[in-house]
């Protein structure tokens, strides 16, 4: 058994084999998908970058949480449209743990993205004339490197751990490689402790990432309730990372609901989508959302689709 592990060098994404029959459909479908994902996170980038007006804190967060839904997505959609359209979806082991690498920091990097934003809000709003000396230059480069190396730091570490796990078996029943899937894979139950419970521990450290967020936005609400400046402060900013935190957490919870309890219960079409909607929903939705609800965002794209048209 142990030089058949040594051997594997490939895996077999098995969660394609019920539906062959909608190839070409689902192809078309996630072309669009992917096409709109682009389009819309890169317009909101660039109209951030392009525009000095927009050189603020919360645009540079929205920027970077746009930049995050790229990066997450081209972990999974160039991978997923190939394998559409080949007879055998199969994945290298090394291609395998940077997907877990990608996706696994994309997702932990949109909740640390989404308490700085919180963070943000709360000295715009509670603490309105230290908020240019707290949110710094300096501090804002710091926050954002937080957002982006700490998920980073933990999927690598936890991609380390799954590589020194000897595996006894290369099919995974899903789409793209999921770390938790190749821990099931392990030759060594016994092996996998140590993977388990820096599970856990991550698990605990975006938990508290979340009460936080939410703790936030409550005590924003309870603030804001006193001032119709400060509401309306609320409502022109904060609403829209509020709707961002709220599909971001519906998918999370959805995704976990669904996995530990209606594994059985459901078709395998509806849980390949909800495999799939934390790399769709998050990244469609959320530069629409704020495309359309942050008006100076929304002015500057009217702006150059004015041009456009002249």
């Amino acid at each position: 058994m142990m030089d058949n592990v040594s051997q594997i060098t490939m895996f077999f994404l098995l969660g394609l084999n019920e539906t062959n029959n909608h190839i070409f459909t689902l192809f078309f479908l996630t072309s669009l998908c992917y096409c709109v994902i682009l389009i819309a996170n890169t317009t909101v980038i660039l109209i951030i970058i392009m525009d000095k007006n927009l050189h603020e804190p919360m645009y540079i967060l929205i920027c970077t949480f746009c930049m995050n839904s790229l990066y997450g997505t081209a972990g999974f959609y160039p991978k997923f449209l190939w394998d559409l359209l080949s007879p055998v979806q199969v994945i290298s082991y090394s291609g395998c743990l940077v997907q877990v690498q990608v996706i696994a920091s994309f997702i932990c990097a949109d909740l640390s993205i989404l308490a700085v934003m919180a963070y943000d809000r709360y000295v715009a709003i509670c603490r309105p004339l230290e908020y240019h000396s707290v949110m710094s230059k300096q501090r804002l480069i710091m926050l954002v490197c937080f957002s982006w190396m700490t998920p980073s730091c933990i999927a690598g570490i936890n991609v380390f751990l799954i590589s020194r796990l000897k595996l006894c078996s290369q099919y995974i029943a899903r789409f793209y490689c999921i770390n938790w899937m190749i821990v099931k894979l392990a030759c060594f139950p016994a092996e996998t402790s140590v993977d388990n419970i820096f599970a856990y521990i991550t698990m605990i450290i975006y938990l508290f990432h979340g009460f936080f967020i939410v703790l936030s936005y409550m005590y924003l609400v309870k603030t804001c309730a006193n001032s119709i400046e400060n509401r309306a402060k609320f409502m022109q900013t904060c609403v829209p990372h509020v709707t961002s935190l709220l599909i971001v957490l519906a998918t999370l919870l959805f995704n976990a609901i669904i996995m530990r309890f209606g594994s059985k219960v459901f078709p395998q079409a509806f849980k390949n989508f909800v495999e799939i909607e934390i790399l769709v929903i998050p990244p469609l939705m959320n530069p629409l959302n704020y495309g359309f609800k942050l008006t100076k965002i929304r002015n500057r794209i009217l702006v150059v689709l004015t041009l456009k048209n002249k």
